[in-house]
């Protein structure tokens, strides 16, 4: 009875490799939206950046003076 007991589990791990890369999935999603998120906030600095330099340009412009008097 043991020895039949040992033969199903034996046969039936197949299921936890899925479960394994399950988890490393999971894991891998999780780092890479950590990394998107920090990232997200640098290129939201650099765009405010450009976006107050392109309005500033613009404005100038706008006056009729030349960019750099």
């Amino acid at each position: 009875m043991l020895r039949a007991i040992w033969k199903f589990l034996y046969k039936n791990d197949i299921g936890q490799d899925v479960a394994e890369y399950c988890l490393i999935t999971a894991l891998i999603a999780l780092v890479a939206l950590g990394i998107f998120w920090r990232v997200a906030g640098g290129m939201n600095g650099i765009w405010g950046t450009a976006n107050t330099t392109l309005a500033a340009g613009s404005a100038s412009n706008a006056t009729g003076t030349a960019p750099g008097n």
